[in-house]
């Protein structure tokens, strides 16, 4: 355990920022979760609201240092993916 006054300064402010990244890597995980749920659902409207939230929530987790940007955007990547394959599925192809 530290016993210097700037050591224990540091493990009090590590286990904080320990503590706001694990409360964002949840949030980041429910909102990716509730995609997949309207993925699986066959609910295009309710997966296109799902991911605009989840993008939002992802982004945020990059900017404030929780994910890495390269693995935010790879996250957001795959779910736009799989959320327009949905909604290309579920609308008629145009007339000719």
């Amino acid at each position: 355990m530290a016993t210097h006054k700037s050591a224990i300064k540091r493990a009090k402010q590590s286990e904080a920022r320990r503590m706001r990244n694990r409360a964002r890597k949840t949030v980041v995980k429910n909102v990716v979760k509730r995609v997949s749920v309207a993925l699986a659902g066959n609910s295009a409207e309710e997966a296109q609201a799902a991911l605009g939230q989840a993008i939002t929530v992802i982004d945020k987790a990059a900017a404030k240092g929780t994910l890495h940007r390269k693995t935010a955007s790879r996250k957001i990547s795959r779910l736009s993916s799989q959320v327009h394959a949905l909604v290309a599925k579920e609308q008629p192809a145009p007339a000719k």
